[in-house]
């Protein structure tokens, strides 16, 4: 519950043209307010590009697999 107070006051923000940027596994949540993704493998960037970019053609095999196994959820 608590969640999703938080991410309704992060989107509030947004829409109210705050620049913001978040570190979050709420990949439904990422895809709705990013203009931009960053993809990241034990602190290394793997990949980065738009939410449409990364969620439906992601480039490396282990953003694959990531988003695979967190939007099954």
């Amino acid at each position: 519950e608590m969640v999703g107070e938080v991410l309704s006051v992060i989107k509030n923000l947004i829409e109210e043209g705050m620049t913001t940027l978040i570190a979050t596994h709420e990949m439904g949540f990422a895809g709705e307010v990013a203009d931009r993704v960053v993809v990241f493998d034990k602190g290394d960037i793997i990949e980065i590009g738009s939410p449409d970019e990364i969620f439906t053609n992601p480039k490396t095999e282990r953003t694959k697999i990531f988003l695979s196994r967190v939007l099954k959820r």
